[in-house]
């Protein structure tokens, strides 16, 4: 595990405790699952095929500061419009997708060696995150919480730092002039890196029991480089390719109430 990523680690529930310690404000546990679609240098832009077959897993354990009720003395704090309406959300996630070109260019019916080249490509990218997220909340925290079986809908945004790790190969052998096409030759990394990425989802919570809430969490995370996937080809020459990589996900989440 990296050592920054172990300080980042360290810092981030260090000012969960510090905030908690001199509000106290309550907690909220929880773990997500779900589907990730990798939008990136690999497939054609805007193509079906390509959305649907890059694609992979993503996992999480998250951390909420509910600012509308104190656990140290069984009660509400006051009620302002922040409070019952705002919730900080921290997380630790990781995401991996295995990587491939689909659509017109890999056509079986497309012929010679710039085809061939195309459809040997392959590739995976193993991504770290962790970041905050302020999540708003239309409706009503603390009518939500006290009443089994209500929706509450929510929007947030926030900011992650991530530690990602590409792969590319082919299956035509080493990498290389006779195994890549010529965009891609100088244009390929297998070494990892760190990004900063912005966040932004729209999801909603049911109320499952008055301690535990289930969730459904749509995300769009665009990193802020073009090599989170492991191919960067120059984009004044190529601006076909010119795009951050970014990814969208789908969770499902169980959340508990620390009392």
């Amino acid at each position: 595990m990296p050592k920054n990523f172990i300080i980042t680690l360290l810092l981030l529930f260090g000012l969960s405790n510090s905030v908690n310690a001199q509000f106290g404000f309550s907690h909220e546990i929880g773990a997500i699952l779900g589907p990730v679609a990798f939008q990136s240098d690999y497939g054609e832009r805007h193509d079906f095929s390509t959305n649907a077959g890059n694609t992979g897993y993503a996992i999480g354990i998250i951390h909420y500061l509910n600012f509308s009720y104190r656990a140290e003395c069984n009660c509400y704090t006051p009620e302002t419009y922040f409070n019952d309406h705002f919730k900080l959300r921290s997380e630790l996630s990781y995401n991996k997708t295995e990587l491939q070109h689909f659509g017109k260019y890999v056509d079986p019916s497309r012929t010679g060696q710039i085809a061939d080249q195309l459809r040997a490509m392959r590739g995976s990218t193993a991504v770290t995150n962790i970041g905050m997220q302020l999540e708003f909340f239309p409706l009503s925290v603390r009518e939500f919480t006290a009443t089994l079986g209500s929706f509450a809908p929510f929007i947030s945004l926030g900011g992650q730092f991530s530690f990602y790790q590409p792969k590319a190969w082919s299956t035509l052998g080493p990498i290389g002039p006779f195994t890549l096409p010529v965009k891609y030759q100088d244009g390929y990394t297998n070494q990892g890196g760190t990004v900063w990425s912005i966040v932004s989802s729209v999801g909603c919570r049911y109320k499952l029991t008055a301690l535990s809430d289930l969730m459904v969490d749509f995300r769009l995370q665009y990193y802020f480089s073009n090599w989170v996937d492991g191919l960067n080809p120059d984009p004044t020459r190529y601006p076909e390719n010119r795009a951050n990589d970014w990814n969208v996900w789908f969770n499902f989440g169980y959340i508990y109430y620390l009392q």
